[in-house]
């Protein structure tokens, strides 16, 4: 990033810290009330903005509660993600994106990780959108009898209270660009646990560990690596991994857009050009217009993006084949995880 947009940045970085620090303060403090669900509460969240594989992560708990629950019951808990759904229609409302067992909303509703999360998890986890976190898991508990909740992007929803906070720290971008944080670093003691994310993606990770035990020196600090689960069309049937003598297009809409052009450079893809656009972008017609040009002109004949963009771009037309990467979370160590996820859900 040049340094004019870091100076852009830094105010709003700062800005965002001092509301969070009041925020904090003031419920220290007994100003604001936190709130309680009668059912255990895990929250996956982040101090920085911006992707930091927060969306694999949250669908790994997900999978580890059920397996976990099942231990106990063969029927298992039922898991449901709370989340606030960035980029919807309608970002105010509840949405239930889907109740376990079939997608109940569309993309635009529910906004996009929200819809590919429950797209993923069904019979697995609910998904509702709604910002008033509280409130959602209220009606959940009512009318899904849901026994377990999962805050997607929670750390600072300090109004509910949590049995286990996890936090996210990108390898690649663990402080924020230009000073872009939610809070300070200092945040980082209350957490339970911190998964650092994309290490494959970095040679040495141990300056990162130093300054998290630095800070949280009692905080369990996980490393994990994101992995290709395979590739597919936009309509979801499998196919093989790309040709690659090949060149490809590579495009996305996400926070943190060079981590998925390197994953891709990574499993030895030819790169023919990149094109980003800002998180949770709702893609025109004329933009893919744009890409198949683009495309063309370069001798390129497919185009490749994430499972986040795919959700919207169904009603759209691509004159190329477009293929789309899926990716999963491995957790190094993950027994340490799953121990305290037992912990905090078996009561």
């Amino acid at each position: 990033m040049n340094p004019a947009a870091s100076l852009i940045m830094l105010p709003a970085g700062t800005i965002y810290r001092a509301v969070t620090r009041a925020r904090l303060a003031a419920y220290q403090r007994g100003l604001f009330l936190v709130s309680k669900l009668t059912v255990p509460v895990i929250s996956v969240g982040n101090i920085t903005t911006g992707g930091t594989g927060k969306t694999p992560l949250v669908e790994w708990v997900c999978r580890t509660i059920g397996a976990v629950s099942h231990e106990e019951s063969p029927e298992g808990k039922k898991v449901c993600v709370l989340t606030r759904g960035y980029g919807r229609a309608n970002p105010k409302t509840q949405v239930v994106v889907s109740n376990g067992y079939e997608l109940l909303a569309h993309e635009q509703e529910s906004g996009d990780e929200p819809f590919l999360l429950a797209t993923n998890l069904l019979g697995i986890a609910a998904v509702i959108s709604n910002p008033n976190r509280l409130a959602a898991g209220a009606w959940a508990t009512e009318k899904l009898k849901s026994e377990v909740f999962v805050l997607d992007d929670g750390f600072q929803h300090l109004r509910l209270f949590r049995d286990l906070d996890i936090v996210a720290i990108d390898a690649t971008n663990p402080w924020g660009i230009g000073g872009l944080r939610r809070e300070s670093l200092g945040g980082l003691s209350r957490a339970d646990c911190v998964v650092i994310t994309r290490t494959e993606q970095m040679a040495d990770i141990g300056l990162i560990k130093e300054t998290i035990q630095r800070i949280a020196d009692k905080v369990p600090v996980l490393s994990s690596r994101m992995v290709t689960s395979g590739f597919r069309k936009l309509d979801g049937e499998p196919i093989e991994t790309p040709d690659q003598s090949q060149p490809i297009g590579a495009f996305c809409g996400v926070g943190h857009p060079e981590s998925f052009f390197n994953h891709l450079r990574g499993e030895g893809l030819h790169l023919a050009f990149t094109r980003s656009f800002p998180d949770h972008h709702h893609y025109k017609q004329p933009e893919l217009d744009s890409l198949v040009r683009e495309a063309k002109t370069r001798g390129v004949k497919s185009l490749l993006t994430t499972a986040k963009d795919a959700t919207k771009l169904q009603s759209l037309r691509l004159e190329i084949p477009c293929c789309v990467l899926e990716i999963k979370i491995s957790i190094d160590d993950e027994g340490r995880l799953v121990d305290l996820i037992r912990h905090a859900i078996v009561r």
